[in-house]
């Protein structure tokens, strides 16, 4: 392609491969059940079982309808942020004048700035995807928390089933939620292309380190797996 170095095939490649091998490992190997997300996860069940033993649910709405609005702003900015990218397409003489004229940077092609645009916005409209879907799924678990079953039903099996499925729909929702979050953080280490095919590496690098760290090793981390101290008390039932 035109304007493209091998500095430039190598930085997108080790970006695409960095984000794939980030996903793997976060949600697909075993590695991944030590992470936060995962964690985050058996939280999850044991709120929907805790729900299914509520007489009055209006708590549970509460916090799914929080978990929803957070949903919509992500959607809303990277449709915003997708919108930006395009635009840039727009003012492509300016903006090739204005990266070229940096002391640090590699000088780009018009060619090379486009496909370098398309990429930044493909990345947000992947973000939007994945925000707008999980939104739809929080509506979903939302529907299921609303149908499982009263505590004083008889229907003991039908309130275990759906809390189970409210549960998983919830994780479901999650885990696209986390995808497009996760997009936005790769959106930053690609704005590196921009200056230099080195600095694009460099950012992805650092942003996959900063990505593991709070996984694996930040005080989120830590805290999700901290126990109590023994004078640490937790009122019991009146």
């Amino acid at each position: 392609m035109t304007g493209f170095s091998a500095a430039d095939y190598l930085s997108l490649g080790l970006f695409i491969l960095a984000w794939a091998a980030y996903h793997i490992v976060v949600e697909q190997a075993l590695l991944g059940g030590k992470g936060l997300n995962r964690r985050i996860d058996d939280y999850r069940i044991m709120w929907m079982q805790e729900m299914s033993r509520r007489d009055v649910r209006i708590v549970d709405s509460s916090i799914m309808a929080s978990l929803q609005n957070g949903t919509a702003f992500f959607a809303s900015t990277s449709l915003i942020a997708f919108g930006s990218a395009a635009a840039l397409l727009r003012s492509t003489d300016s903006a090739l004048k204005l990266f070229n004229d940096l002391p640090f940077a590699t000088e780009t092609t018009r060619d090379l700035w486009e496909f370098k645009v398309i990429g930044i916005a493909a990345i947000f409209g992947y973000a939007f995807f994945k925000f707008s879907w999980s939104y739809r799924l929080f509506n979903f678990a939302t529907v299921l928390l609303g149908a499982t079953p009263p505590l004083e039903s008889t229907d003991v099996a039908g309130r275990r089933i759906t809390a189970w499925r409210t549960a998983q729909m919830n994780i479901a929702a999650a885990r696209h939620f986390s995808r497009g979050q996760r997009a936005f953080f790769f959106a930053l280490a690609y704005i590196g292309w921009f200056v230099s095919p080195w600095l694009f590496i460099a950012s992805t690098a650092a942003i996959v380190f900063v990505m593991s760290k709070r996984q694996y090793a930040s005080d989120a981390s830590d805290a999700i797996a901290a126990l109590p101290p023994a004078d640490f008390d937790a009122p019991g039932p009146a």
